[in-house]
């Protein structure tokens, strides 16, 4: 069997940026209520104009050009992603037409918050059974359209976005080097399955927020812990923890309950909201970007939320 490394990554959000103090002309909100509560303070939102294809396509497209690679070299394409409007054409086909990538395989994934750290592990497995030998696994999500703009419960968390990265084969004994994949811990509580939903016609987005909170901050550490296990590292050799970015006040609970304490802790969720599946992928290009973390540094992802699901894996920054 093959082993597999992320190649590189890449992310895009819209020009337009919505601030506290904009959410404030909207609904009974202010910026301290939101900050003191969320921790976010801005987000990116998609026009009308701006589906969720096109914002995956151009995350694509920087990943691809930080790997070096043509269009062509890609075998697979997924696409995570809970606010895709047509059932068919996929997005991950509306991604691979607007690339140029010809007679790839192509699958939408729909694990809403959880998404990309799914699709990653859905494209380790394929490259390193033979499957694939290039993947592209996006996250991506238009959550400004599955939202009540006058639910100030709801309404200030979100933003839209994607983020993006390669995925390739390597030979098995590097598969532990840089930017290698570690195996991955995945489940979901499908009992509580009400507690974040997108449901209706048209689709909105609600929640339960305390009990999001109190599951994430009590009962994910020790998953997460066990996904560090899984790759043969404690959790104070992490270089960085990429959580899904919900909510700042889960994710800097559970970071320290995971005791990572020496790594790096992905806050994107104070610029650009609740992005659903491409929170993870947007965060860690971020950092990759900033030059917060280097090649060959173990990163936890770790995503969860919709349908209370979960999946988490060790990587090696590319």
């Amino acid at each position: 069997m093959n082993g597999s490394r992320i190649a590189a990554v890449g992310h895009y959000q819209p020009a337009k940026v919505l601030t506290n103090e904009d959410l404030a002309g909207l609904v009974d909100t202010n910026d301290e209520w939101i900050r003191s509560r969320v921790g976010i303070r801005t987000r990116h939102i998609a026009g009308p104009d701006e589906p969720v294809d096109e914002l995956a396509a151009h995350a694509a497209a920087k990943a691809l050009a930080a790997a070096g690679l043509a269009a062509s070299e890609i075998d697979l394409v997924l696409v995570a992603t809970s606010t895709a409007v047509d059932r068919s054409p996929n997005m991950a086909a509306r991604v691979a037409n607007r690339l140029g990538i010809p007679s790839a395989a192509t699958m939408d994934l729909n694990v809403v918050c959880a998404g990309f750290t799914h699709a990653l592990a859905t494209a380790d497995h394929a490259v390193r059974a033979g499957g694939s030998v290039r993947a592209l696994v996006i996250g991506a999500d238009k959550m400004s359209a599955v939202t009540d703009w006058t639910d100030r419960t709801t309404c200030v968390l979100v933003g839209d976005g994607a983020g993006a990265a390669v995925v390739e084969a390597c030979p098995p004994a590097a598969a532990d080097a840089p930017a290698g994949i570690g195996p991955v811990l995945w489940g979901s509580v499908p009992e509580m399955g009400h507690a974040v939903r997108i449901e209706g016609t048209p689709p909105v987005f609600a929640q339960e927020g305390q009990s999001v909170y109190r599951w994430a901050t009590t009962q994910l550490p020790r998953i997460a812990r066990q996904a560090c296990e899984r790759a043969g590292l404690a959790p104070e050799d992490l270089a960085a923890v990429v959580l899904h970015q919900a909510n700042l006040r889960i994710i800097e609970p559970l970071a320290a309950k995971i005791g990572a304490v020496n790594a790096v802790v992905a806050r994107d969720v104070v610029e650009s909201g609740n992005t659903s599946a491409a929170s993870i992928p947007l965060a860690f290009s971020k950092l990759v970007e900033r030059g917060e973390i280097s090649t060959g540094d173990p990163v936890l992802l770790f995503g969860f939320g919709g349908n209370l699901s979960y999946a988490g894996q060790v990587v090696r920054c590319p």
